[in-house]
């Protein structure tokens, strides 16, 4: 694939300037940031922030939903969607993503990452610096696992599902929509409620 010449990256957090860097280092030539809490003149590596954007993108350009909030990054991609912009994906060129591997659009797959083969990864997705999403998982839309946490093999995630850092999913669970798993955890058996899930083995803590 060839590297966008731009990429309107929704946010200006710390997650938009990892997919930033992500973006520059794969050739991306241009980057104009939009959020709407941006103050006056604020830039980030010389790249200019706007706290609107509802133009025409240039031929070669595209977007990226790249707000570390998974409802948030839907909001973003609905409206990318809707205005007929292209939807980029940001990989690593250090990241593995094997064979027969499915990346949606809109998705971030960070430093030193894999996708194991097979694994199907949905659109508006976090796959983060370091984390593991193994053979034949399955991860749903605008979900997040974040930075060395590890989903193992023939595992489901539903959608606005967040795997805190470091947290383990052990093979063949599954975990519903709208779960978060706190940092450090451990999933070693599936997870229906929703509701924020913490510690080893993981347990429900509060319930949405």
């Amino acid at each position: 694939m060839n590297p966008e010449k731009g990429l309107v990256i929704f946010g200006f957090g710390g997650h938009a300037r990892s997919v930033a860097a992500v973006a520059l280092a794969n050739g991306v030539g241009s980057l104009l940031f939009v959020d709407e809490n941006a103050k006056e003149s604020e830039t980030f590596l010389g790249f200019p922030v706007t706290r609107k954007f509802d133009g025409t993108l240039a031929e070669g350009w595209s977007c990226l939903p790249a707000t570390g909030d998974n409802l948030q990054r839907q909001k973003q991609f609905d409206l990318a969607h809707s205005a007929g912009w292209p939807i980029a994906k940001i990989i690593a060129k250090d990241a593995t993503i094997d064979v027969d591997a499915k990346i949606a659009p809109g998705c971030f797959v960070g430093h030193h990452a894999h996708v194991g083969p097979s694994a199907q990864v949905g659109k508006g997705c976090i796959i983060n610096t370091g984390a593991i999403v193994e053979h034949e998982s399955v991860v749903g839309d605008f979900s997040h696992v974040s930075m060395n946490a590890v989903v193992a093999g023939r595992c489901h995630l539903g959608n606005f599902v967040f795997l805190g850092a470091g947290a383990t999913v052990i093979d063949s669970v599954s975990i519903g929509d709208r779960i978060t798993i706190g940092a450090g955890a451990a999933v070693v058996e599936s997870l229906t409620g929703p509701g924020t899930y913490a510690g080893c083995p993981a347990k429900r803590i509060r319930a949405d």
